[in-house]
C-alpha cells in the first residue's frame, strides 16, 4: 500500500502528551457527530493514603453510562478489612450520580475475580491468557433499569 504524501506511521515508545491526546479528542469529535450530547469521558480517582503516600486506590473512567474500573490495587497489609469494598462503592456512587447505569472491570484469574463477585460483579466473558490463567470480564448493574 502506498501512503499519501507526507503521511508516515510507526511505533513510538514515548510520544508527547499532546500527541496522545489527539487520539481520544479525534474519537470524541467523531462520536459527537453521530451521538450528539452523549456523556463525555470522565475520570474518577479514589485514593487511600497512609501517612501521605498512596497505599492503594482506584482509577476509573465513566463513558456512555458505563463505569470502567481501570486500575485497582491495595497494599497487602490493607487487604481483607473492607477498605477495597469501600473504595469500589465510592466510585460506583460517583458513577451513579453522574448518570452511569452499569460498571465493568477486567481482571486476571490470579488476581481478584472473587473479590469483584462479592461486590456484585458477574462474569460476561473470558479469554485464555497463556502461559497460564485467564482474563475475566465482569459487569455490575448500578441501576434497576440497566441493560
Amino acid at each position: 500500500m502506498t501512503l499519501p504524501p507526507g503521511l508516515s506511521f510507526g511505533i513510538e515508545d514515548a510520544p508527547s502528551k499532546e500527541d496522545l491526546d489527539a487520539l481520544p479528542k479525534g474519537l470524541e469529535a467523531y462520536n459527537e457527530q453521530r451521538w450528539p450530547g452523549h456523556q463525555p469521558w470522565q475520570a474518577i480517582h479514589v485514593l487511600a493514603r497512609q501517612d501521605g503516600r498512596v497505599a492503594g486506590g482506584l482509577q476509573a473512567e465513566m463513558y456512555a453510562g458505563w463505569l470502567f474500573l481501570r486500575y485497582f490495587w491495595l497494599e497487602e497489609g490493607l487487604r481483607g478489612a473492607g477498605l477495597g469494598r469501600r473504595i469500589i462503592a465510592t466510585a460506583e456512587r460517583r458513577a451513579q450520580a453522574s448518570g452511569c447505569h452499569s460498571a465493568w472491570v477486567d481482571t486476571f484469574s490470579f488476581q481478584a475475580p472473587g473479590f469483584y463477585e462479592k461486590q456484585g460483579y458477574v462474569e460476561f466473558a473470558r479469554l485464555p491468557y497463556p502461559p497460564q490463567g485467564e482474563r475475566l470480564f465482569l459487569r455490575k448493574r448500578l441501576t434497576e433499569d440497566a441493560p
